[in-house]
């Protein structure tokens, strides 16, 4: 026990956790936990940011990239909400990242007296958000509190919390205790029973097949065994890609695995939503259904398996491995019928141009262990879909909140957690001018990373739906862009104006080993529609 202010305590908590990198904005409410940061600052690394969003998503993209929890640090208020669009996106992804919230003064929460930055409820708008939110009334509650965090956030379905305190309580000092971070996996060991219903379901089977997403990262070799047992072909979702390395023929896609659907018995389910799936594919009553999850809630999202195994996949696929291999049948390799199930669906998309060309510069250009950052983008859409993925944690998307201007920042986040691996980062035009100002903040800490921006002075995915759906009657889609290249530079940034796939090369050639960010402006025109392949449940609200 040592006395120490709130702010010390919490940094202090933050490094016994072994969190070594910080993202975020001081401002008047936090200058307690910053002092603090600056006395930590050989055992904790704080990057400033130029708006709390590009914080968060900072903050995002080093968990994404690592497997590592994310942190940032913000202040209250419209600090905080800043934070929004970021922090729903870690809870789409299942991606744990803790936000050190602002507070205004403790005796002034609730009141509603006009305290700088003060909302109306902070604590309660954010539920909303994250999966918990906490605060700290005293310097002394700080570790037992920031522990709850730490066990929410990590103990089973990991996703983000907010951790608030006032600056009253930051500046206070008091004797305070430390807590040693403990082992936060609370995943329910796997029901023996259930598992051998399943392993007896899937022997039997005549075409298994399996769904996995990043659910199952840290239990890659374990997939591979189940999946290698049944020559079952696993279908990753985009943020599940690498789970198993796209040279094994068992590898498929989402949009291979539409084909491979129609002749599926079984089908186990792992660490995933299975919403398209489940909702778009057809053939609900005829193949059945094995989940495993440590979600007991999304376990029986969209529609109840036949078997529900409620724990981790690092805890239930050993167990099913072992149980598989007394039900199997003989099986005879799939790999001539799933590699041209691939070539397939290969072939489809490299029908798709320029987005093909484009893709294969990069994915060429990328060493087997760099880091693809996909946006919301027509080309982060044939990426996601196309771009062979060799390991986990290498094709980083936003998963199903789709968010408009996530790429630029998460990327930069990916690169600080990464700094060995090349990260490229793609997006459009649009998105990219959600976090424009965080090229400032990439030259500021010399963050290697390459963007790609890929420019139709349009949004261009809702510039083709309002040609498809509604006649061209195009409204509030065109785009006036600054020449991406030229404010690069302004910024001290390298910025490279490349016209096609050949210039492109060159420019990642000339900016993967250079030193500090590199923006190549890409023009590209109006594309085929990569989402015509890809059977889903409608985003707007339309059923299928």
């Amino acid at each position: 026990m040592a006395e120490m202010t709130g702010g010390q305590a919490i940094v202090r908590t933050l490094v016994n956790h072994g969190i070594d990198t910080i993202f975020g904005l001081p401002g008047v409410q936090l200058d307690n936990t910053f002092d603090a940061l600056y006395e930590a600052r050989n055992q904790i690394r704080t990057i400033h940011t130029r708006h709390e969003q590009g914080a968060a998503y900072m903050a995002l993209g080093y968990a994404q990239a690592s497997g590592k929890v994310g942190a940032c640090i913000v202040g209250p208020g419209p600090g905080l909400l800043n934070t929004g669009a970021a922090l729903c996106t870690a809870d789409g992804s299942n991606v744990p990242v803790i936000c050190i919230a602002g507070q205004i003064p403790s005796h002034q929460i609730g009141v509603g007296i006009g305290a700088t930055h003060e909302i109306r409820d902070q604590t309660n708008a954010m539920r909303g958000v994250v999966k918990w939110v906490g605060r700290a009334e005293n310097p002394a509650d700080t570790p037992a509190v920031m522990e709850t965090a730490f066990a929410e956030m990590l103990g089973t379905r990991q996703q983000p919390v907010v951790f608030e305190m006032a600056p009253d309580v930051m500046g206070k000092a008091e004797d305070v205790a430390l807590l040693d971070p403990t082992d936060y996996d609370a995943a329910p060991e796997p029901d023996e029973d259930l598992l051998e219903t399943a392993a007896e379901m899937l022997g039997k089977a005549k075409k298994p097949m399996i769904f996995v997403g990043s659910g199952v990262f840290g239990a890659e070799a374990e997939l591979q065994a189940v999946a290698e047992a049944l020559e079952a072909p696993v279908v990753m979702s985009r943020t599940g890609r690498g789970a198993l390395t796209d040279r094994h023929h068992l590898a498929q896609t989402m949009i291979a695995g539409q084909s491979i659907w129609e002749d599926a018995d079984v089908a186990l389910v792992v660490g995933t939503r299975f919403s398209s799936p489940g909702l778009a594919w057809g053939r609900e009553k005829e193949v059945k259904l094995i989940r495993i999850d440590v979600d007991p809630r999304q376990a029986k999202l969209p529609r109840e398996a036949d078997v529900t195994v409620i724990s981790s996949a690092k805890k239930a696929l050993p167990v099913l491995t072992d149980k598989i291999r007394r039900h199997n049948t003989s099986r005879e390799s799939r790999e001539s019928e799933l590699n041209a199930v691939k070539a397939d669906t290969i072939a489809k998309l490299e029908g798709l141009h320029p987005q093909y060309g484009f893709g294969k510069v990069i994915r060429d250009a990328l060493p087997e262990d760099g880091i693809l950052v996909t946006d919301v983008t027509q080309m982060a859409t044939f990426m996601q879909n196309w771009c062979p993925v060799y390991q986990p944690r290498t094709l980083i998307t936003p998963g199903y909140q789709a968010t408009l201007g996530y790429g630029f920042a998460t990327a930069l986040g990916a690169k600080v957690a990464m700094p060995d691996k090349k990260v490229i980062c793609i997006s459009g035009d649009g998105g990219f001018m959600f976090n424009v100002q965080e090229l400032s903040s990439a030259v500021a800490h010399g963050i290697d990373l390459v963007t790609i921006v890929f420019a139709d002075a349009a949004y261009g995915n809702v510039k083709r739906f309002q040609k498809e759906g509604y006649g061209g009657r195009h409204i509030a889609v065109d785009l006036h862009n600054p020449d991406f290249a030229k404010m690069a530079e302004t910024y001290g940034a390298r910025g490279i104006h490349a016209d096609g796939p050949e210039e492109l090369a060159a420019a990642l050639k000339e900016s993967l080993n250079a030193k500090g960010p590199t923006l190549i402006e890409v023009p590209i025109g109006e594309v085929p529609n990569t989402w015509s392949l890809v059977k889903r449940p409608s985003s707007a609200g339309t059923k299928t």
